[in-house]
C-alpha cells in the first residue's frame, strides 16, 4: 500500500489526536481495543460476553492476571468520547441471559470503557504504575473496515476492480441486472439523476445478494451501501462503478464525472472521518470472522473471505514503533483474527477450523507482503450455546453437539420450534484443507468427501443456572480467555 492513506492535513490531525491520547495515558493508562468482524461474525456477542465474564468472575483459566489473583476489581466507567454512542451492554446481556435471544448486530460505531484495578506481577512496575488500566472497547462494523482500501483508489481503479470481481463465479448471476444496466449507459452522456439512482440501487441490490446467507460472500465495499443510516439517499451514496476505458478523458458534466465526484465525496464524508477519528487511534484489534459459514458455502465463499481478510489486514500497520514515533503515528501492535461459533462443531474439529483460518490469514499476509508480526489466529465461541455428547448410531459412537435450535431452523425435513433441545451431528472438517482453496475442486475430491458436508444451524443462547442469591452464573465460552490473554495480558503484567 502507499505509505500514506490520507492527505497531509489528515495526518496532522491524527498526530494531534494521538498526542492528546498519549498525554492522557500518562495520568490514566488506557488501551483502545477495536472490535470488528465480517458479516454475522458476532461482534456484539463477543463484547457482551467479554465484559460479563470479567465483571462476574467468569471461568478464564488462561487469562493470567485473573487466574493468578492479581485483578482486584473490574468495573464499567463512563466512556471518554461523548460524541460516540455507548455500547448498550446492559441491553445486550439482558437479551442473552434473560430472553435467550441473540442481540441485534452492529450497525454503527459504539464504545464502552472497562476499568481493571490490578497488582502488577513486577515489583518494579508496582513502584511506577497506577495499578489501573482503562480499556476503551470500540465496536464498529466490518464493512467500514473494508472501505479503508478505497482511500488509495481513484474512481477508475475502483470501477475496474469491482466490475472484474462481479464477472467471476456466482457473482456473475448476482450482478446480472446491475451489469446490464451499467453496460447500457453511456458514461460520457450528460449526467442524469434518475440514471444515477437506478444504477446505485441496482449496485446496492447486488451487494446485498452477495451478503445473503445462501451466498455468504465477504468482499463487499462500499460498506455504507449495505447500512446507509442517515446517509440514505444522499449523493455520497448515489453512485455506482461503471465499465469504461480508464485512459479516456473525463467529459465535464458527464455521468462518469458525476459518479467520480460522488465516489470522492463518499471517501471524504464517510471513509476519512472514520479512519481519522476512530481507526487511527486504535492500539489493538480483534477481527471476528464466520469462517464456518464460508466453509459451509464452499470454496468460492472461502476464497472471497480470504480476499476480504487481505483487504482488512492491509489496513493495519502492525509492529512496534519507537516511543517518539508512537506519539504521532500510533500503531496497532497486535491483531487477533478469530473464527467464531466454534461451539457449532465438536471439539475434534476445532483444530481444523483454526488451521483453515490460519491458512486464510497466512495467504492474505503473503499477498500483501506483510511479515505477520503481531498477528494471531484463534477458533473461539464468545457464548457457548451447546454442550458435547455422543450418540450411538448403527453400532458406532457419533460425536454430537446438544443445544436448543432457534425457531425455524431445519435439518432435512425436521423443523425446530425454538423450545426443544436436540442432538445434532455437525459433521467433520477435513484434515486435508487444500480443496477448500481450489477455484474448482476436483470431482474426486467432492465424491470422496474432501469437501465438508456440515449441518450448521443456529442455536439459542444457553439457559444459565442461578446461584442461591438469584445471580446468573457467568456466560460459558470457548477460548475467550486465550483471546483476552493475547490482547491484554502484557498490559496487565
Amino acid at each position: 500500500m502507499p505509505p500514506s492513506l490520507t492527505r497531509f492535513a489528515d495526518e496532522t490531525r491524527i498526530a494531534l489526536d494521538n498526542l492528546t491520547d498519549r498525554a492522557s495515558n500518562l495520568l490514566y493508562p488506557t488501551i483502545r481495543l477495536g472490535v470488528t468482524g465480517l458479516s454475522r461474525a458476532g461482534k456484539t456477542v463477543f463484547i457482551s460476553s467479554l465484559v460479563h465474564n470479567l465483571l462476574n468472575g467468569g471461568r478464564l483459566p488462561l487469562f493470567e492476571p485473573l487466574q493468578s489473583g492479581r485483578v482486584a476489581r473490574v468495573s464499567l466507567e463512563p466512556q471518554p468520547d461523548d460524541a460516540v454512542p455507548r455500547f448498550q451492554y446492559e441491553d445486550h446481556i439482558s437479551a442473552l441471559v434473560r430472553d435467550r435471544i441473540w442481540p441485534d448486530s452492529t450497525r454503527a460505531i459504539s464504545e464502552l470503557r472497562l476499568v481493571i484495578d490490578y497488582k502488577s506481577a513486577s515489583g518494579w512496575n508496582r513502584m511506577f504504575s497506577s495499578g489501573k488500566l482503562a480499556i476503551d472497547i470500540v465496536d464498529y462494523p466490518g464493512e467500514w473496515l473494508l472501505d479503508l482500501p478505497l482511500l488509495n483508489q481513484d474512481y477508475a481503479t475502483f470501477s475496474a476492480s469491482t466490475v472484474a470481481l462481479a464477472n467471476t463465479g456466482v457473482r456473475q448471476e448476482l450482478a446480472a441486472q446491475w451489469m446490464q444496466l451499467a453496460l447500457g449507459v453511456d458514461p460520457d452522456a450528460p449526467a442524469d439523476e434518475t440514471t444515477a439512482r437506478a444504477l446505485a440501487s441496482a449496485f446496492a441490490d447486488y451487494l446485498k445478494a452477495c451478503k445473503a446467507d445462501e451466498r455468504s460472500l465477504s468482499t463487499l465495499p462500499p460498506g455504507r451501501f449495505l447500512m446507509p443510516g442517515d446517509l440514505d439517499g444522499s449523493p455520497a451514496l448515489t453512485f455506482s462503478p461503471l465499465p469504461f476505458q480508464a485512459d479516456n478523458k473525463v467529459v465535464r458534466g458527464s455521468l462518469r464525472a458525476m459518479m467520480e465526484r460522488r465516489f470522492e465525496a463518499y471517501k471524504s464524508v464517510v471513509v476519512k472521518p472514520f479512519f481519522r477519528e476512530h481507526f487511527a487511534r486504535l492500539d489493538r484489534q480483534i477481527v471476528l470472522v464466520d469462517a464456518l459459514q464460508a466453509i459451509n458455502r464452499g470454496p468460492e465463499a472461502v476464497q472471497d473471505l480470504e480476499r476480504a481478510l487481505a483487504d482488512v489486514l492491509a489496513c493495519f500497520r502492525p509492529g512496534n514503533s519507537s516511543w517518539l514515533a508512537s506519539l504521532v503515528g500510533r500503531r496497532i501492535d497486535k491483531v487477533l483474527v478469530a473464527a467464531t461459533k466454534a461451539d457449532h462443531l465438536h471439539h475434534e474439529s476445532h483444530e481444523q477450523l483454526q488451521a483453515i483460518t490460519r491458512r486464510l490469514v497466512d495467504r492474505a499476509i503473503t499477498s500483501i507482503g506483510m511479515a505477520g508480526a503481531g498477528i494471531e489466529v484463534l477458533a473461539l465461541a464468545s457464548v457457548r450455546a451447546t454442550r458435547e455428547a455422543t450418540v450411538k448410531q448403527d453400532g458406532h459412537l457419533l460425536p454430537v453437539v446438544v443445544g436448543t435450535p432457534m425457531a425455524g431452523e431445519t435439518i432435512g425435513s425436521q423443523r425446530f420450534d425454538g423450545l426443544r433441545k436436540t442432538a445434532v451431528f455437525p459433521g467433520d472438517l477435513p484434515h486435508n484443507i487444500e480443496p477448500l482453496f481450489r477455484t474448482t475442486p476436483l470431482a474426486a475430491e467432492v465424491r470422496d468427501g474432501a469437501l465438508p458436508d456440515l449441518n450448521i444451524i443456529r442455536f439459542r443462547p444457553p439457559e444459565l443456572d442461578e446461584t442461591g442469591g438469584g445471580i446468573k452464573l457467568s456466560i460459558p465460552h470457548i477460548r475467550l480467555d486465550r483471546a483476552l490473554q493475547f490482547l491484554l495480558g502484557d498490559r496487565l503484567a
